[in-house]
């Protein structure tokens, strides 16, 4: 069973830097994407996506009306918003927003078939396809992605509306894939981590089952999507249904030793299976979840907390592959490693889970989210240049400025429901302890009544404080790349050794914990096993990478070299600059440019600064060149 319980999303009060982003995610996010999922906005990329739901409430009831638009999973747009304005609203109560949000729900309730199928692809047409593809039509991914956000909606609200009309969808699931025993698993999975949410809030035995099934399936034969595509003689997109690897299907999943595939998918689908190894006791499931996180954040990840290297299906490639230039590393796939990690967390008290929780979220996913919160990375680099980013057939999917909409949307509104619920993430309990994962300022209440004030200005200072109400354990990470730390309760200096990353101090009504953590920045280096990072290094300052834009170094950092035998300095918090961050001075050197692309003789060196900004913001002022790798000189 679980070791850490998630806490309730209504118990997190945010301040400081996650108020900030919360803020940002009420205030502009979710109101613009509304606009946005219901065509109101111009110049934008169609969605289409909330009339896709009014058609097919028409559709059912014999009333004319319009076709079906977008990709296959449009449907995954309204859900996820609905999951973030969910989420939104039990932090911010907003009577506008609540309107909303139930005409949103009441649209898609009205679109679900009498038997319980509900997806409007093809509840507005071609009736008979149903489930006759399972490798493309994504109608298990709407369906997992709808029923997060019931539970959403009924955690946030109360109102079990669409939460009754997501159970009554897992039945008609179940009645297709256990009790009539048609063949299949997921071809996008997700469905899994999500009937396992509504088992965990209904105690509904048949999604537990259902989600179980899904895991057990998958792979046992390998060759399943090749005999669907036989049977029908219709394509979404034409997959090929002998990739096995990359549709995760080409072992079972607990013989499964490298993650690989499409990422997003992948990670999605680990969570599930953690989820059902957790609540089932399966120690082979589990075994098999834990390689596969080995594989992830040992070979297979950037700096960043990135995932999905290769933009050929948006997937893992091989060990070590890792280029900065031509990355992938979807903001969807750092979100989902962070559902991945905090599930192997919940079962297995391990500082790691949470360090790499920390890495994707204060880089990549907020990176794909502008500060006016109205335009979106789906592609995350680690480098790029004008000129060559957009323009190389190799590099053509690298933006060097966010776009305001996607007709394939599933990054924004995903960032918006991840940073909505982000006190899931950073706090947990179980029994009378407390667990702080992540260093979130703001008010927090377990349901064992211990009550935490957490103050800090976190991730621009190490410094926390604890200020306790009830009795209890409050347990604390002590990230990895904090080699120096101290810890005082109530002014006295305590001598505590983590134990797996995480320290416990046994507290009672009043007491204050104070945690100095060390953000000073440090030099990073990649594995010698990485080819495209040989004789490179990074700099990151507590959980935060930084990178470099030519906005900051005369319009040029590609001549920049480091000197690592000089450390670098954080400068002064700039509440002004792109809203708000610390820049970073590093030491180094300008390489003198040369006329010709080949020159016989070594080129000068010149005495430079290098200026940083945190990885997350940068793209915020036009478009320039970008390095997080800089060649080094010692």
């Amino acid at each position: 069973m679980r070791k850490i319980n998630n806490i309730s999303i209504r118990n997190y009060k945010p301040s400081g830097f996650m108020k900030r982003y919360q803020e940002l995610v009420h205030n502009e996010m979710i109101p613009y994407q509304y606009h946005v999922l219901k065509d109101e906005v111009e110049g934008v990329e169609k969605s289409a996506a909330i009339e896709n739901f009014i058609n097919a409430g028409k559709a059912l009831r014999g009333e004319e009306h319009g076709d079906f638009y977008g990709m296959v999973f449009q449907d995954s747009d309204v859900a996820k918003w609905i999951e973030a304005a969910s989420y939104s609203l039990a932090v911010f109560p907003d009577k506008m927003l609540e309107k909303e949000l139930d005409d949103v729900v009441e649209t898609v309730c009205q679109a679900q078939d009498e038997d319980g199928y509900l997806d409007t692809r093809f509840t507005i047409s071609q009736k008979e396809r149903r489930w006759q593809n399972l490798l493309e039509a994504h109608e298990l991914y709407c369906a997992g992605h709808m029923m997060e956000a019931a539970c959403a909606y009924y955690e946030a609200t109360g109102k079990r509306k669409l939460l009754d009309v997501m159970v009554k969808n897992a039945e008609h699931i179940y009645e297709h894939f256990i009790t009539q025993n048609a063949e299949g698993y997921p071809g996008h999975p997700e469905v899994e981590l999500a009937l396992m949410k509504v088992y965990s809030i209904t105690g509904n035995r048949h999604a537990l089952e259902l989600a179980k099934h899904f895991i057990d399936c998958r792979g046992v034969d390998p060759h399943y999507y090749e005999k669907e595509i036989k049977r029908r003689n219709w394509y979404v997109w034409g997959n090929n249904p002998s990739d096995f690897a990359y549709q995760q299907s080409d072992m079972p999943l607990r013989e499964a030793k490298d993650a690989k595939g499409h990422s997003v998918r992948a990670a999605y689908l680990y969570s599930g299976m953690k989820d059902v190894a957790t609540e089932t006791e399966d120690k082979v499931l589990s075994d098999a979840c834990r390689r596969l996180w080995r594989s992830i954040v040992d070979r297979r990840m950037y700096i960043t907390g990135g995932i999905g290297s290769t933009c050929h299906g948006e997937a893992f490639s091989t060990d070590y592959d890792l280029p900065s230039d031509t990355v992938y590393a979807e903001t969807c796939a750092s979100i989902a490693l962070m559902m991945f990690a905090s599930r192997m967390l919940a079962d297995e008290i391990n500082g790691e889970y949470a360090d790499v929780m920390e890495k994707a979220f204060y880089n990549t996913v907020l990176a794909g989210i502008q500060i006016d919160g109205k335009r979106f990375f789906y592609v995350n680099p680690l480098e790029a240049v004008p000129g060559i980013s957009e323009v190389a057939q190799t590099q053509r999917h690298v933006r060097l400025t966010r776009p305001g909409w996607y007709g394939c949307a599933c990054c924004p509104p995903n960032a918006a429901r991840l940073i909505s619920s982000i006190g899931k993430y950073a706090y947990g309990e179980h029994e009378d302890t407390v667990y702080c994962n992540m260093y979130a300022a703001g008010q927090v209440e377990f349901e064992n009544g211990l009550k935490l004030n957490c103050e800090t200005e976190y991730p621009y200072s190490g410094e926390v404080l604890y200020k306790t109400e009830g009795c209890g354990n409050v347990v604390l990470r002590i990230p990895a790349w904090s080699k120096e730390y101290e810890v005082k309760k109530n002014g006295e200096k305590l001598s505590l050794r983590p134990e797996k990353g995480y320290i416990t101090v046994p507290v009672c009504d009043r007491d204050e914990i104070c945690l100095s953590l060390d953000i000073s920045p440090r030099y990073v280096f990649a594995s010698q096993n990485v080819p495209a990072l040989s004789g490179k290094a990074a700099i990151c300052a507590g959980p935060l990478v930084y990178c470099f834009e030519g906005a900051d170094n005369k319009d040029d950092v590609l001549s920049l070299f480091a000197d690592i035998e000089k450390k670098p300095v954080l400068e002064e918090y700039d509440g002004s600059l792109l809203g708000g961050t610390r820049m970073l001075k590093a030491f180094g050197y300008r390489r003198e440019p040369q006329d010709s692309l080949y020159c016989d003789t070594a080129p000068g060196m010149n005495r430079a600064e290098l200026i940083g900004i945190p990885y997350s913001l940068w793209a915020n002022r036009g478009r320039n060149q970008m390095r997080v790798w800089i060649p080094y000189i010692k």
